[in-house]
């Protein structure tokens, strides 16, 4: 094998070609990550015939320009796949691949760049689509802790720091809480003028709805525990190429690298392995067309169809604490513990202590229960402040007494104070199999700070907003409704390392 760096439109570029005389098919990777800890995926792409192409990002390490997060990939992307066609270690055939932003780097060649240097074939690993959806929830509710995290290390830099917002969180415990959330980067002590204009962007799902019309083959890889699960499977659903394959299993956004706590041996996939057998089949014109895939059941060793979809369950809740309780943002309900405040860890035992949440909990599962599908909470209640959001979090607790989050939902709204709205909060996608004895806990809140930033229940922006009112809610007793994605009959399982490059 032989490395290449290069400038392509003055951006640092690295080459790995195979071993052999050549032409090959190529990989594009472009990443603001830094191109030089993709030396070993491209070692690996090239051991497996594949030309593979890293490149900084505009404005990010040995790149030079101005970092503009989304801004501007489509067109360096069209360059570099020009300039990469012309080479003559290249056959013309091209993929455009990546992890995260990297992800948006190679859908926006493939659904926003001329035609000419549309790349063909897109694998797209826990895509971060776009500003909104990486920020908020669909309902606009603010993604906080994870967004601040991410800004703080690579935000408005050329380099990154990946500690820089837990060394600032060390010396200022509360340094999220601090109001207006714009001013974050004040508090941090260094200049991130792109920050607030994060906050601007709130229509989700431009690039769903570019993919509807899509002409190359799609491989869309993502984790259960990824909070970009959701955005993943509507790509997938949504893409409008001859063929898409979607491959999820019990993981977070490092994928194999970070198995959930319901991951099964099972589940460690070869994925260097996989993509490149998709990717000589996509650029053969030899995968079957259609939508498949495989879908890993957590708590499991089972692989089971993309396709698959389980019938709407609804269990018995049963209150616990509630109906009655005060979203006050001065003390919100927190997302980085799973105790409830006053609520005994035995769901049986005594409840007390300050109300932050109406607290609810199933009898145990009598019978193991696989869940697929959408999830989703309904409820009646009042709110007594003009702007409310509405959270519903959901927990297994195990025969054995151990806590697991299966889920998260939250809605904004603006209904009349003091008047009845009925409620749906989604869940999201689940694909879990609960042993017998289970118990599920569903939390309702107004608050899941610091994940969230806090509605100031003022009718203000949060984001802006230096005034904060409690918010006091009352949930329709008998209201509650849990509808779970029950499967009745399993179907039969699949093997993605078979099924995705079929």
């Amino acid at each position: 094998m032989s490395t290449l760096t290069t400038a392509v439109e003055g951006l640092a570029t690295d080459v790995q070609l195979p071993d052999g005389d050549g032409p090959f098919p190529a990989v594009l990777l472009r990443t603001p990550y830094d191109r030089l800890r993709h030396r070993a995926e491209l070692r690996g792409w090239a051991r497996r015939g594949f030309a593979a192409v890293a490149q900084d990002v505009r404005g990010r390490h040995a790149s030079p320009g101005a970092w503009h997060p989304y801004a501007r990939e489509a067109a360096d992307g069209a360059a570099t796949a020009r300039w990469l066609r012309r080479q003559p270690w290249s056959d013309g055939r091209l993929i455009a691949a990546g992890a995260s932003y990297a992800a948006h780097c190679a859908l926006a060649l493939a659904l926003e760049a001329p035609e000419d240097a549309r790349p063909d074939a897109v694998l797209a690993a826990v895509p971060a689509l776009g500003p909104a959806e990486t920020a908020r929830e669909p309902s606009g509710v603010e993604r906080l802790s994870a967004r601040a995290g991410w800004w703080a290390a690579h935000g408005d830099r050329p380099d990154s720091d990946e500690q820089a917002l837990q060394r600032a969180l060390s010396a200022d415990p509360g340094l999220l809480a601090h109001l207006p959330v714009n001013a974050l980067p004040a508090r941090l002590g260094r200049s991130l003028p792109s920050w607030p204009g994060l906050w601007r962007h709130r229509e989700r799902g431009r690039t769903v709805a570019l993919a509807v019309r899509a002409g190359v083959p799609l491989l869309a890889v993502g984790g259960h525990h990824d909070p970009f699960a959701e955005d993943t499977f509507a790509l997938w659903r949504a893409w409008g190429g001859p063929s898409a394959r979607l491959l999820m299993g019990p993981w977070g956004h490092g994928l194999v690298a970070e198995p959930g706590p319901d991951a099964d041996p099972a589940h460690r996939v070869r994925l260097g392995d996989l993509y490149a057998r998709w990717a000589r089949r996509a650029l053969a014109g030899e995968l079957r067309p259609g939508h498949r895939g495989a879908l890993a059941l957590g708590g499991s060793p089972l692989w089971l169809p993309a396709g698959a979809e389980g019938e709407a369950y609804g269990p018995e809740v049963l209150p616990l604490r509630g109906p009655a309780f005060t979203a006050d943002p001065e003390r919100p309900a927190l997302s980085g513990s799973l105790n409830v405040p006053g609520v005994a860890a035995d769901p049986a035992g005594p409840a007390g202590g300050t109300p932050d949440r109406c607290v609810c909990v199933t009898a145990p599962l009598p019978l193991p229960l696989d869940l697929l599908g959408t999830a989703e909470v309904r409820l009646r209640a009042t709110a007594d402040t003009p702007c409310a959001d509405w959270f519903a979090r959901l927990v297994a607790l195990g025969p054995e007494g151990a806590a697991r989050r299966l889920a998260l939902g939250a809605v904004r709204r603006a209904d009349p104070p003091g008047g009845a709205a009925e409620l749906a909060v989604p869940l999201g996608r689940l694909a879990a199999r609960l042993p017998a004895g289970t118990r599920l806990r569903l939390e309702i809140a107004g608050h899941h700070f610091p994940a969230h930033a806090r509605n100031p229940h003022t009718g203000e922006d949060p984001v802006t907003a230096s005034r904060l009112l409690p918010s006091r809610r009352e949930v329709a007793p008998g209201s509650v409704a849990l509808l779970l994605p029950a499967l009745r009959a399993l179907p039969a399982p699949t093997d993605p390392e078979q099924e995705i490059p079929r």
